[in-house]
């Protein structure tokens, strides 16, 4: 049986191509750090060729380099290549480096006397159970013990009072282990110095001693006939759009071949990096700026979701299949959550001379995963809405990063305090999307809209009139720009070459949300492996490969590969296979109602369909009010 090329990879096919490596790769132990779908070209999809499946399977061994990319043809059952990469961009970490650093660390005598030395049991094994390690990536600012090349993570720790608390909340700090795990060795223990360990309580489950609320009755969303959404393997149909989903290991959540009525609007959209930069002087953070998407292999640590919890209604679940370290398939069931939400009103309008109205009710369909990365747990949502709206929203929880504090360290503008001895620094979460265009199916060109005030002028007296003006973006460096919201700044994807009834041709309008832009000075080695934060837009003309914001292979590089880089050449974007490239975020100023477990903080951006259809494409709906 022919597999569509963009369908998911199933379980069998994970344990073939590793299979298939391993016959390859002979006598060389091997740790995974991903699988996923080499997805196939463009061209040759929307040309409907017949291709092949191929698997991209990435890790380390014992070779001393950045490690490897392997290329397999599941379907012809063969390997195609092996690329070894350079030291200087290295394939994501895997749990195999993430445990090697902890053991490394735990059995380090300085960092065991540091330890100890903070009034911290360490004699035994069950004592040092209680000392949760969370290994952090050292790229930007590796330590000088640390070779150059070498493949090296920041182990900082924190102590749980039993295997269930939460370890956030007793931070062991002052103590950084610096950990080569190419030497396989702790090259540095870096001490500031013992601040005193909070001693309050931050748990924050239902198990813990609090009172629960008894007063919120059940809230129940039923669809008895059924939801009016279609699945068949990982295709939706939807109310005329329709759209493929899957989880990719760098970009998580992925949308391909989005369209409405058969009109296509977007090839592929997806996240294509973030960054989550600190801005604390504290030698515990001033250095933390981690590539979350691609250091860690974002899409491997997905989370499995549960019915009445991370989605409520009738829900259709898609699973997704990955790889262990050790190179055993694994499946996270219910990766993806799909189903419909009421929305309010889509519009309505009263006669106040007849006494009459006519209201109709919006709905939208979501579909949705949840990735946890150490501390923070990040939700991605897409929505379509029947008016042909699509949203994206960013759900940001979990636990805030934290610093033991003393009234003689407390620094309230760097990180406010949050609990009893408890602070946590300012820092950013920033997202860069990428969003592949196909615009009822042509060439796309990308213009930016604002507001502009018109001069006093015999037909402007007061100067209270201003007007809506458009500018061409024609070339790579036209479209780098910033969000402007006091001007209502945004960005229109237009395809020339096709006409709405009204003469004026089909577009999309990029809404962007209030977000700012990368706070780190150009000069520093966040901004030089994040450029993509420095501005909310770029632009690019499609090019086979170029998938990430900040350069494929991110551990361990100086920020090569990325958008400032992409974009040196000026290419022009005029009327073409056209990628836009969209940073929105927040700056977390943390708080204590952000303790012991942040309630959700939301960002996003809307694609608007502006001159797409001829008129109100919801007048169709039916009404609903009850007599």
């Amino acid at each position: 049986m022919t597999i569509y090329p963009l369908e998911s990879l199933s379980r069998d096919e994970v344990t073939n191509a590793v299979d298939l490596f391993r016959s390859h790769h002979k006598n060389k132990k091997s740790f995974f750090s991903s699988i996923g779908l080499q997805e196939p070209k463009k061209s040759d999809v929307l040309g409907k060729k017949t291709i092949p499946r191929v698997i991209e399977l990435t890790g380390v061994d014992e070779e001393q380099d950045g490690g490897f990319v392997a290329l397999i043809d599941v379907t012809g059952g063969k390997v195609l290549s092996s690329t070894r990469l350079p030291l200087d961009t290295q394939v994501a970490y895997n749990y195999a480096d993430l445990g090697h650093a902890v053991l490394l660390t735990k059995s380090n005598a300085q960092w065991l006397e540091s330890v100890a030395a903070r009034g911290i049991d360490v004699s035994s094994e069950d004592a040092l159970a209680l000392i949760q390690i969370d290994p952090w990536p050292a790229g930007g600012y590796a330590h000088d013990s640390i070779p150059a090349g070498h493949r090296a993570l920041r182990c900082i720790a924190f102590l749980k009072e039993d295997p269930t608390d939460n370890g956030y909340a007793r931070p062991i700090h002052g103590l950084i282990a610096h950990v080569d795990l190419t030497a396989g060795v702790v090259t540095h223990v870096e001490d500031s110095g013992v601040i005193p360990m909070p001693t309050a309580s931050g748990r924050y489950d239902c198990e813990s001693p609090r009172a629960i609320r008894s007063d919120l009755k059940p809230l129940s969303i039923t669809q008895p006939e059924g939801t009016s959404f279609k699945v068949v393997g990982n295709r939706i149909s939807w109310q005329g759009f329709d759209v493929r989903a899957s989880v990719h290991p760098v970009n998580g959540l992925v949308l391909h071949e989005l369209s409405l009525e058969d009109r296509p609007i977007l090839y592929r959209a997806a996240l294509s990096e973030m960054v989550v930069p600190y801005g604390d002087n504290d030698p515990m953070h001033s250095w933390k700026h981690v590539l979350d998407a691609s250091e860690y292999n974002m899409g491997t640590m997905i989370n499995s979701l549960k019915l009445g919890c991370d989605c409520l209604g009738e829900i259709h679940y898609l699973d997704t299949h990955q790889v262990t370290f050790e190179g055993n398939p694994r499946t996270i069931e219910n990766a993806i959550c799909i189903h419909e939400e009421d929305y309010g009103i889509q519009w309505k309008h009263s006669n106040l001379e007849r006494q009459t109205a006519e209201v109709r009710r919006s709905r939208r369909l979501v579909i949705s995963s949840v990735f946890t990365i150490g501390n923070y747990d990040y939700g991605f949502y897409w929505y379509l809405y029947l008016d042909g709206t699509i949203q994206m929203e960013v759900k940001l929880t979990g636990i805030v990063g934290v610093s033991a504090m003393t009234q003689a360290t407390y620094n309230p503008s760097q990180s406010p305090v949050i609990g009893e001895n408890l602070s946590s620094p300012v820092h950013q979460h920033l997202f860069c999307f990428r969003l592949d265009w196909q615009l009822d199916g042509g060439t796309n060109s990308l213009f930016e809209n604002q507001i502009e005030l018109m001069p006093v002028s015999p037909q402007n007296p007061e100067g209270t009139q201003f007007q809506s003006v458009s500018r061409h973006l024609t070339t790579e460096s036209e479209a780098i720009r910033d969000n402007a919201p006091h001007v209502s700044r945004n960005w229109k994807v237009v395809n020339p070459a096709s006409k709405n009834k009204w003469g004026v041709p089909v577009a999309y309008k990029l809404l962007p949300a209030a977000s700012p832009t990368l706070f780190a000075q150009a000069g520093s080695q966040v901004a030089a492996r994040a450029a993509f934060a420095s501005h909310n837009l770029w632009a690019t003309p499609f090019s086979e490969g170029e998938f990430s914001a900040a350069g494929p292979n991110t551990v361990m590089h100086a920020g090569q590969g990325g958008l400032a880089e992409m974009t040196a050449e000026n290419r022009n974007i005029d009327d073409c296979d056209l990628v836009v490239w969209h940073t929105v975020g927040l700056t977390h100023v943390p708080r204590p109602e952000d303790w012991p477990v942040m309630p959700v903080e939301y960002t996003g951006f809307h694609l608007i369909p502006s001159g797409f259809f001829d008129k109100n494409p919801t007048l169709d709906l039916p009404r609903k009010c009850d007599d």
